[in-house]
């Protein structure tokens, strides 16, 4: 299991920290790392340095994590992308959905 979380409070931020795989096998680590949340955390970033490898069940996990959180009224960032990760968010178009550095 490679789904860290990790809490920045003076910035009421959660970092989820994805491994080196960002497939199918981590839906219900992803899940359940942005489902319960600490009631002031108001931003989730996902952060992808260490992935080299994702498929579209991730683009997938981050399409319902967008739904769940636009409920909740929480923004969230993916960040840190290596570039065969971030060729496959841009040409996804991710880079116009959601927040991407």
């Amino acid at each position: 299991m490679n789904v860290l979380k990790d809490k920045v409070n003076e910035q009421e931020t959660l970092i989820i920290e994805m491994g080196e795989k960002f497939d199918f096998s981590k839906v219900e680590a992803f899940r359940s790392a942005y489902q319960d949340l600490d009631s002031d955390v108001k931003h989730i970033t996902v952060d992808l340095a260490k992935t080299e490898y994702m498929d579209s069940s991730a683009l997938g996990m981050l399409l319902n994590m967008q739904k769940v959180l636009s409920q909740r009224s929480l923004t969230f960032s993916i960040e840190n992308s290596r570039p065969p990760v971030e060729r496959i968010l841009k040409i996804s178009r991710f880079d116009k959905k959601f927040i991407i550095r």
